[in-house]
């Protein structure tokens, strides 16, 4: 109900913005410009979705020989006691668990075309477990909260960027978005519980939650001690071995167990197309409300009013120019990357307002895109309280990144 009200919203004040425009500053473009941003915003959403089919033919081919084989069950079973208290709506041990922690791992190493199609199946997966078809369970919630918190350990696309605009050191971010990220995290995970009343104190939950502190720990001590110009390359190599390793592992259990690999390959891929198509409309709906909304000028305007409002606390205003990133990023990871690298390219990659952008650009998912697309693939049409939360964790994200910004380059 309230993406029902806020994709209108885009609209509505787009067309109020650009009207203002028109009658007080003569602007005889502005509306041009809005239906030329609907054409285009419409032609990306089909091109992302085009996109999207290949890879979600690989991986959701990849998903179902790892099923026969029984990697998938595996997996399922090392997290299950962790999911089945965070998931308490599934059964135990059941093999979304395993689709679920795949997109979690792809999503932590910063691999984001292996993680949509494995969320997407994830999503799938669940809906068939749900009772309402129409209405999000509190297993898709949840896991929509998590996966749009964005918990990245790797951040490989923003240390790449920053090395091609000529960072002295591409890396000196990875700190700063893996400590925004998790504070990300953690609030998006303790608005879902207070939602759906889970005990974030159970000794299973503090035990796992207690495990990833300490890896991410141990990620910054590693990384702490070798040479800054090796971090973005180690991260980069680590990767994809470790996704590669994944791929192999499920084909060579699947061989021991003397699977058909191929034809389950194909079976599984053949899923792909469809799930591609069936997300466009979503897709394409949302990115015309944001193109729109964009070009009528309302998030600059956005931005400049927040930045006179901070002035006049008193604040130190120097985050305001990084604010276009925080603000587009729930929106468009497209456009928020566009922000980061405009705000890289007029202050300088090196500046406080530059090294704030990537630390931005790596806390947080697109929340709205996340949304459209994992809801809109199965035909979830009221999403409850997963926007509020996603929300939240955007904020949290954000406000963590500029703080820890300050403490780290300012």
């Amino acid at each position: 109900m309230v993406l029902n009200y806020l994709w209108a919203a885009f609209f509505l004040i787009a067309f109020a913005i650009a009207l203002f425009q028109l009658i007080v500053f003569q602007d005889v473009g502005i509306f041009q410009e809005l239906v030329a941003s609907t054409f285009e915003s419409a032609e990306l959403g089909f091109e992302i979705s085009l996109g999207l089919t290949g890879v979600m033919t690989l991986w959701l081919g990849l998903m179902k020989v790892g099923e026969r084989g029984g990697v998938v069950d595996i997996l399922a079973r090392l997290v299950g006691p962790f999911f089945n208290r965070l998931f308490p709506g599934i059964p135990n041990n059941h093999p979304v668990f395993g689709s679920i922690l795949m997109n979690f791992s792809a999503n932590m190493l910063g691999l984001d075309n292996a993680a949509t199609p494995l969320g997407l199946k994830a999503m799938r997966e669940m809906q068939a477990l749900n009772p309402d078809k129409d209405t999000a369970s509190n297993a898709q919630i949840m896991f929509l909260v998590l996966n749009t918190s964005g918990l990245t350990l790797i951040p490989i696309s923003v240390m790449v960027f920053r090395a091609e605009l000529g960072a002295a050191d591409p890396s000196d971010v990875f700190i700063p978005i893996l400590l925004a990220t998790f504070f990300s995290t953690i609030v998006g995970l303790i608005a879902v519980a207070l939602y759906q009343r889970i005990n974030l104190l159970n000794p299973v939950i503090v035990a796992y939650l207690g495990s990833l502190m300490l890896l991410i720990v141990g990620l910054i001590y590693y990384f702490s001690t070798i040479p800054q110009e090796q971090v973005a390359v180690i991260s980069t190599v680590a990767s994809n071995v470790i996704l590669f390793s994944v791929i192999i592992s499920f084909i060579a259990l699947a061989l021991i167990r003397k699977v058909n690999v191929y034809d389950a390959f194909i079976e599984g891929a053949k899923e792909g197309f469809s799930v591609a198509i069936s997300i466009i409309p979503y897709l394409v709906a949302i990115l015309v409300a944001i193109g729109v909304f964009r070009a009528a000028g309302a998030l600059e305007m956005l931005v400049e009013g927040l930045g006179y409002l901070f002035g006049l606390t008193g604040l130190n205003t120097d985050f305001v120019p990084a604010l276009p990133v925080a603000f587009m990023k729930p929106l468009s990871g497209s456009g928020a990357r566009g922000m980061m690298v405009e705000a890289m390219n007029t202050y300088g990659v090196d500046s406080f307002v530059g090294r704030l952008a990537a630390t931005i650009q790596g806390s947080t998912e697109t929340t709205f895109y996340v949304l459209a697309v994992y809801f809109g693939s199965v035909g979830v049409t009221r999403t409850r309280y997963a926007l509020v939360c996603g929300l939240l964790a955007d904020l949290a994200g954000v406000i963590a990144a500029i703080c820890i910004a300050y403490l780290f380059f300012h």
